[in-house]
């Protein structure tokens, strides 16, 4: 829980304190889109082989070097010396979090009998909660205050208790565990994938600045060639050795083929609608970071009071009716949202923005913790890892593809040349233009999830046969709330 909240904060504390880190840094518009990107990127990149890393040499052990490695990432991010080593760092942190972050839930997995595990969700939702709301509010008091002239370097170094105390609390109280059969890594499988996902996800995090150029666009089509010669080879090597890096056959498995379809455009969804709420909020509006980020605490309330209430009551319960619930919830807080900034404009004010922003909440709470939960629980044990480090990374890849859109959703209805009176109404017209959109991909949402299995394995009272068991809960959840 400590290496999940800490994750949460440094995904989204970094945004609120940009203007600083260019002010301060004299960052480059690239460097500083790179502080941000390069995270993501090396995070995307490294899932799929965190996952299998903890299957093989025991999830403990990597979950140590991940969250030490964080630690460390974040020790050179807060004393980088130019934009270029702090770019460095952030790689470097975003590989060490695709190491740590897929064995979480893992963790709780082999720790917790199947008919506990609801109430460590539940927490699990309020952790995930606390982390999305502590982040841009750090961010914003920390730049603010500027300790001991530090300008937005305490960002990052504020990691560093937090992370000692999870490497002595991790090696004090985890339980080793990994997969029961010997596997070994699929270095060519690691490669096919990490290039892959560069060929995608660096053209649609560049491309609007670049002016999407023809390269980005033949990188993007070529992405699905290496994805098809990645499918080919692990065909291969299952058959040959039995140690792909991508399980394929879990594809055979619904519930998982169809999670994997909606967690792809869960991230659509979430991708276009947090980077044009910030855009919305501070440029449109002209808002400061202080007042942003608590315009944003009753969201993230309601996301951690409706997570715990989903999994612990609701699911038992309802099972998939409460997934489906949320996607429809979801996207009456949308509709009302575009509503109100409609009728108030550029005087709308935060506590007129709550009720909106809680009614959203309520849905994606009632989504994301039981989501993973739902796809995986058909998941055999030995391919825990894999599947949830597959599933974390089409997350990654909606969200892109999510942040990707927004020049088509948002910045396609506004003029390039815009003066300072003009720029308020036309962010206020392109808000409520990618509102539409959103409402429309959780429609999508709602659509696939009557594809996911009506009540998840683990969640039956009582006595738990052997065959639910062996099946794995997933652990991607808490990515979905920063994306």
């Amino acid at each position: 829980m400590t290496a999940a909240f800490m994750d949460l904060v440094d995904v989204t504390i970094v945004n609120i304190a940009i203007p600083s880190i260019q002010r301060e840094a004299g960052a480059s518009v690239a460097q500083i889109q790179w502080i941000t990107a390069g995270y993501a990127l090396a995070f995307a990149a490294g899932l799929i082989t965190g996952g299998r890393l903890g299957d093989i040499h025991g999830r403990k052990r990597v979950f140590l070097i991940g969250i030490g490695g964080f630690t460390v990432a974040s020790a050179l991010c807060g004393l980088a010396a130019n934009p270029e080593m702090l770019v460095a760092a952030r790689v470097l942190q975003g590989a060490m979090a695709a190491l740590m972050v897929p064995q979480v839930l893992s963790i709780v997995h082999a720790t917790f009998p199947a008919h506990e595990r609801g109430k460590v969700f539940g927490l699990f939702g309020a952790v995930v909660g606390l982390g999305a709301v502590s982040g841009p509010l750090l961010g914003a008091l920390l730049t603010e205050w500027n300790l001991f002239g530090l300008e937005w370097r305490p960002i990052f170094l504020i990691n560093l208790p937090v992370g000692l105390a999870g490497l002595i609390l991790g090696g004090r109280f985890i339980t080793e565990s990994k997969a029961p059969r010997a596997l070994k890594l699929d270095l060519a499988g690691v490669a096919l994938v990490t290039l892959g996902l560069l060929m995608l996800l660096y053209p649609l995090t560049r491309g609007r600045e670049l002016g999407w150029p023809l390269w980005g666009h033949l990188s993007m089509a070529g992405a699905f060639a290496v994805f098809a010669a990645l499918v080919a080879y692990e065909r291969r090597k299952a058959a040959r050795d039995g140690s792909p890096l991508v399980e394929l056959s879990l594809f055979r498995v619904k519930s998982f083929a169809a999670g994997i379809a909606v967690q792809t455009v869960f991230g659509v969804a979430l991708g276009i609608f947090f980077l044009v709420w910030t855009l919305y909020l501070q440029i449109g509006l002209g808002w400061g970071e202080l007042k942003a980020g608590l315009t944003g605490v009753p969201f993230s309330v309601a996301v951690s009071v409706a997570a715990g209430l989903s999994v612990q009551k609701l699911v038992p319960r309802f099972g998939r009716k409460v997934l489906r619930a949320g996607a429809l919830i979801m996207a009456a807080g949308v509709l009302l949202y575009l509503w109100e900034s409609d009728r108030y404009g550029l005087s709308i004010a935060p506590w007129q923005m709550a009720l909106p922003l809680v009614v959203m909440g309520v849905g994606m709470g009632l989504i994301v913790a039981p989501l993973t939960d739902a796809v995986l629980s058909e998941v055999p044990r030995e391919h825990a890892g894999s599947a949830s480090g597959l599933i974390n990374t089409v997350q990654q890849m909606g969200n892109a593809l999510g942040l990707g859109l927004v020049s088509v959703v948002f910045y396609g209805v506004i003029d390039e040349h815009l003066t300072p009176a003009e720029t308020g109404p036309a962010f206020v017209n392109a808000f409520q233009h990618a509102l539409g959109w959103v409402a429309g991909v959780l429609a999508v949402i709602f659509l696939l999830m009557s594809a996911l299995p009506k009540r998840p394995a683990q969640h039956v009272e009582g006595a738990v046969p052997a065959a639910t068991e062996s099946a794995s809960p997933g652990k991607a959840a808490e990515r979905e709330l920063v994306s």
